[in-house]
Formats: C-alpha cells, sequence, structure tokens
C-alpha cells in the first residue's frame, strides 16, 4: 500500500485522472472525506502548503506538489518526476504606471512566499522587507502597504485587473511527483513502478 498526500483542487483532480487512466476505476473522493482507499493506494486530501509536511513525516510516502511549494518551504524530499500540471509562474509585480525602483534603501514586498522572496532579492543584492500575507496579495500594493508584491500567477489575468504588471519572473512552477526518503527505500519496487508509469503518461 502506497500513502499519497494530494493538494486539495485541480491538482488532485488532475492526479486522480492520471491515476484512473493507469489503473482504471473510479479515483473519487466521497463528500467531504479526506481519505480514499482504491486498489494498493490510500489518498489522503490536504492543504497544498502540508503535502510537504506529510511527506517529510511519512504520513504519506509520496506527495503531489508544486515546485514552488516544494522551493519555499525547502522540503526534505526525493523529487521524483515533474508531472507538468498546475503550471503557475512565481512573480514580482508592482502598479502599473510605476517602474519598481531597486535603488531606493528598503523595498517592501507582500507575499505568502517570504523564503523564495528573500532569496531572491537577496541573489539580487536589493535589501527588503518582507510582509507576509495569506491572501488578497494584490491589494497591498494598491493600498501603500508594499512597493510590490511577490506572488503566483497562471495567466497573470488577475493582477492586470487590479492594475498591476508582472514585473520579472522569479522561477516557473507545475506540480512534482515527491518522495520520503525512507519510503523511497522501504517500498522502493512500488514507487518506482508508479514513477514508470506516470513517466510514460507525461511523455506523452
Amino acid at each position: 500500500m502506497i500513502k499519497v498526500a494530494l493538494p486539495k483542487g485541480r491538482i488532485a483532480q488532475e492526479s486522480l485522472a492520471f491515476f484512473e487512466q493507469l489503473y482504471g476505476g473510479n479515483f473519487v473522493f466521497d463528500d467531504r472525506k479526506l481519505i480514499l482507499e482504491h486498489n494498493d493506494f490510500t489518498f489522503l486530501l490536504v492543504r497544498s502548503q502540508d503535502v510537504p509536511t506529510y511527506v517529510v513525516h511519512q504520513a504519506a510516502d509520496v506527495g503531489i506538489v508544486g515546485l514552488d511549494v516544494i522551493e519555499e518551504q525547502e522540503a526534505n524530499v526525493v523529487r521524483l518526476l515533474n508531472l507538468g500540471i498546475g503550471k503557475c509562474k512565481v512573480v514580482v509585480g508592482s502598479p502599473m504606471g510605476k517602474s519598481l525602483d531597486y535603488q531606493q534603501p528598503k523595498l517592501k514586498i507582500a507575499t505568502k512566499m517570504p523564503h523564495i522572496t528573500r532569496k531572491f532579492f537577496a541573489n539580487k543584492a536589493v535589501s527588503i522587507e518582507s510582509l507576509k500575507l495569506y491572501g488578497s496579495i494584490e491589494l497591498a500594493p494598491l493600498v501603500g502597504l508594499s512597493d510590490a508584491i511577490v506572488d503566483i500567477v497562471e495567466t497573470g489575468s488577475t493582477m492586470a485587473q487590479n492594475n498591476l504588471k508582472i514585473d520579472e519572473v522569479i522561477m516557473e512552477s507545475s506540480a512534482y511527483l515527491v518522495v520520503n526518503n525512507n519510503s523511497f527505500y522501504e517500498k522502493k519496487e512500488q514507487i518506482l513502478a508508479l514513477y514508470e508509469e506516470l513517466k510514460k503518461m507525461v511523455k506523452d
């Protein structure tokens, strides 16, 4: 039995579609249930940010989670495969009509991803104050809370609707199959079999 941590939402649906194609049957969570057992798999439905925690502590053997989450948490997991789903970008954004001045003494950056943000600006030798927010990031520069934001975008339309522009792309992200280090040894044959099957589907 392999335990799989999935992030709630679209990535979970697309991931389960992979399993349906590979193994047949309906891989669907019953209403409000957070655990699904099917064939040789137990799926756990958790928040995206919690997937690495479940995998690192071996509550799940494998997980499917965005590269942005892995990088933000510096999660100690084995990255097995880029599944090519859940594609997005982590970007720097600021109000339209204004250029972001990297020369000012300290930029205020609002973000849900302080680690990625600090690392990016440190590499540019730019001093920042990172403001951790949990939602509605686009609002921060519009009301003077920050000079800019670091946020995830898919198309950029939400930022444009809020009169913000993309200044720089920090990283491209998509969902990865990740594995607990111990599970990789204890269940290597099963995990590598899953990896090989998923790899064929990703290529196709």
